[in-house]
């Protein structure tokens, strides 16, 4: 029964993973409350999910500079650019949603760039990006449509545009 109070996992993006943590969202609304310095708030983060998650010891920071950077965020802070184009294909699975991640593939495919390219189905972590409608795109957190299925054409020139900014 205590399962269903925990709290949903909040992905992540850890070194070159995505991973998802439980009670992140809980620990980084209470430090923005207490309108936390950073080192404090990093420290407090950490501390706050690893009761919750597994931690590997080598990945400690790896997961502190993580969590930094999503504090960071969600002060409104700029963080670093993206150094490798971030794509997510967010909608329930369906076969415009494959369509969508098929375009994606091929428009990398075309230009001779890498991704990091993600599927999300999970109907929080959608609401999450601000995305109602789906299929939603979002390239390099900028969200390009949501809730129609776009054309080829725009595909490509929204990687090639977001590809030229890195």
């Amino acid at each position: 029964m205590e399962n269903q109070d925990r709290p949903a996992p909040r992905t992540i993006r850890i070194g070159a993973a995505n991973i998802g943590l439980i009670g992140l969202d809980q620990a980084l609304n209470t430090a923005l409350a207490g309108q936390m310095e950073e080192e404090a708030a990093v420290d407090f983060l950490f501390a706050a999910i690893a009761g919750e998650n597994y931690i590997p010891l080598p990945a400690e920071p790896l997961y502190r500079e993580a969590l930094r950077a999503e504090y960071r965020r969600r002060q409104g802070k700029q963080g670093a650019a993206p150094a490798i184009l971030t794509i997510r294909v967010l909608g329930s699975g369906c076969v415009t949603c494959n369509k969508l991640s098929a375009m994606l593939f091929e428009a990398l495919q075309k230009f001779g760039l890498a991704a990091d390219m993600e599927s999300v189905h999970d109907l929080d972590e959608i609401w999450r990006f601000g995305v109602t409608k789906t299929p939603a795109l979002i390239i390099n957190q900028m969200v390009k449509c949501a809730g129609r299925m776009p054309s080829s054409a725009e595909v490509e020139e929204w990687v090639r545009e977001e590809s030229e900014k890195l």
